[in-house]
């Protein structure tokens, strides 16, 4: 059986996606889980997908549940929608969103079909991880490997740095000390 991967994309920041592959008879609601595993988001709130086309427009609703709001055409269900179904086209791109009182809005284009699955792998399964996930509610606090890959990644050492984040005591900064003072000397003639 074939397997899709799509992309998702943060909206907010393209550099923030995750691939997800999925079987073509899997669902919307497998796809709306797994999305949520791989943002680290609870499933707490509401969702829907947008099927959408290269101007990222909002087309057919597949929604999580039936509800009254109005609308042009009928929606369809997650749970009794299979992706396969809504794939009309190699480059298919659907609108993702999540949480409407936050209004999490996530881009997610197909990348890629293997004409075989790996019967080693559950679907569906994040294959990849660029970037950090944003905070549901608010800001996350960065611990364990997380803290890890940000020093890493930005170099955020404590080598030389006090308990406030400072160098040690008499080190001069990037500037020579001369000069450090005819700054200070011109800052005091703007006041």
């Amino acid at each position: 059986m074939p397997v899709l991967k799509f992309r998702v994309y943060w909206e907010e920041d393209e550099s923030v996606y995750r691939d997800i592959a999925i079987k073509p008879t899997q669902t919307f609601l497998q796809f709306h889980q797994a999305i949520l595993q791989a943002f680290e988001f609870d499933s707490k709130h509401k969702a829907t997908f947008f099927r959408s086309n290269d101007n990222w427009q909002r087309g057919r609703e597949i929604i999580l549940e039936m509800d009254k709001t109005p609308r042009k055409a009928e929606p369809l269900l997650m749970s009794e929608t299979p992706i396969g179904a809504a794939v009309k086209d190699p480059n298919q791109k659907f609108i993702y969103v999540y949480d409407f009182a936050k209004n999490w809005s996530f881009l997610v284009e197909l990348i890629g079909v293997s004409k075989e699955e790996n019967i080693k792998i559950t679907y569906p399964t994040c294959v990849r991880k660029e970037g950090l996930a944003p905070s549901q509610y608010g800001t996350k606090g960065l611990v364990g490997d997380k803290l890890v890959e940000m020093e890493e990644k930005y170099d955020l050492n404590k080598e030389g740095m006090d308990e406030e984040g400072f160098g040690e005591e008499g080190e001069e900064d990037s500037m020579g000390g001369d000069q450090a003072e005819e700054m200070g000397a011109e800052d005091d003639l703007m006041f």
